[in-house]
């Protein structure tokens, strides 16, 4: 597999249209990490780290609005790809959708958000766009 954060995106991305309460996905460190901020700004309901075999997987449960059945997740987009790198500085910042949105950034202190890494004033690699 040559980008396996896009893979972890289609498949959060096919579980939403196909409307799963549930999804499992190979883990790794860096898509902890996404699952983690994911969680943090509510739009996962909860997730599950799974130690089973040498890789292990992520378990996912996805956040549906009870009346409507709208997932909180409307879109996710992977910007940077193997081919074509996305970097940022932090004046530079991407706005998603006017600031309603999160870019996902992978920084020399971790994986953070956009707004986190504007506020330490460290630019990164542009992982993705959700909102």
């Amino acid at each position: 597999m040559t980008d396996p954060i896009a893979d972890y995106l289609t498949r959060l991305r096919n579980a939403i249209m196909a409307g799963h309460r549930v999804v499992s996905v190979p883990a790794s460190n860096i898509k902890k990490e996404i699952t983690k901020i994911l969680f943090d700004k509510g739009y996962i309901l909860n997730y599950k780290f799974v130690e089973d075999g040498p890789q292990g997987s992520i378990k996912v449960a996805l956040k549906y609005d009870p009346v409507t059945k709208a997932n909180a997740i409307t879109s996710l987009k992977r910007v940077s790809t193997p081919g074509l790198r996305q970097y940022t500085g932090y004046k530079d910042m991407p706005r998603v959708i006017n600031g309603l949105g999160i870019a996902i950034l992978s920084t020399s202190k971790g994986v953070m958000t956009d707004k986190e890494a504007a506020a330490e004033k460290i630019g990164g690699e542009v992982l993705c766009y959700v909102y």
